[in-house]
């Protein structure tokens, strides 16, 4: 059983008695690191008071020793915490933190953005019902913040998004210090003048360009972000061109006008 005052996950002055195998737990992730299954917040009708120990149904005070159960508190999701400025939103279907002014929720998207993306986001149908990419965490139920990108894609973190491969955030800066490390960092001679077909994740552009082992920059947006399309291709250096006929002399013979000019074999 999880600690009767609070847990690493919320602030909160009582126990909340599990619907599916009736243990008391602090809240349902305490409890679904401990039990082969998972507490659905919504059927949660009871909890336990921290101080007095009193069964109750689920509300905001205790009924015998008036005790604050949590500064926040909904009804629905039966959440209780310290005031996080948590609003509940309907659509969502559970309860996020605030404030509300600050959020709106997209249709499309199906998830509360900040308000700064409205109208300023590339939408992805139902994005946050499926795992983060890159944790495998459910991204709509998830304690964690996400980031929309630019590809309209959802996910925890990550410098490029695993699904389309875009950059996730402006790289322009870190493309800067690439230029710098490859200026300072010549490749050996048997490579110089070597390229390579490249594909460029952030454009989709397919261009040709300088091979080198830190990173092939993109020829249309200046991005790292590219992939090797087939192997190098190393220029060809210019072939000495062989000696005419005209200017073969017979050795040891200095040329004349009246001395026959010596004709190689075919």
């Amino acid at each position: 059983m999880a600690s009767s005052v609070g847990c690493q996950h919320y602030v909160r002055s009582c126990l909340l008695k599990a619907p599916c195998c009736g243990k008391l737990y602090v809240c349902r992730l305490c409890h679904d690191a401990e039990e082969n299954h998972q507490m659905d917040r919504f059927k949660v009708q009871e909890v336990l008071c921290s101080e007095c120990q009193t069964l109750q149904k689920a509300q905001k005070n205790c009924q015998q020793c008036h005790v604050q159960f949590g500064e926040y508190y909904c009804d629905i999701c039966h959440l209780f915490d310290k005031d996080k400025k948590q609003y509940h939103c309907q659509p969502c279907g559970i309860c996020r933190i605030g404030p509300r002014e600050k959020y709106f929720h997209c249709q499309k998207c199906n998830l509360c953005l900040a308000q700064d993306l409205r109208g300023n986001h590339k939408c992805v149908e139902n994005v946050s019902r499926q795992n983060c990419p890159v944790c495998m965490e459910d991204i709509h139920t998830s304690r964690i913040g996400a980031h929309v990108l630019p590809c309209g894609h959802l996910l925890h973190n990550a410098y490029r998004c695993p699904l389309c491969m875009h950059s996730a955030w402006n790289m322009d800066e870190h493309w800067e210090l690439m230029d710098k490390e490859i200026t300072q960092s010549p490749m050996p001679a048997e490579y110089q003048g070597a390229t390579v077909k490249i594909i460029c994740n952030d454009c989709q552009s397919h261009c040709t360009v300088p091979f080198h082992v830190l990173g092939m920059k993109c020829a249309e947006c200046g991005s790292y972000n590219t992939a090797q399309d087939g192997g190098l291709m190393q220029q060809q250096e210019p072939q000495p061109q062989p000696q005419q006929p005209s200017d073969l002399h017979t050795e040891n013979e200095p040329e004349s006008q009246d001395q026959p000019r010596t004709q190689a074999p075919h």
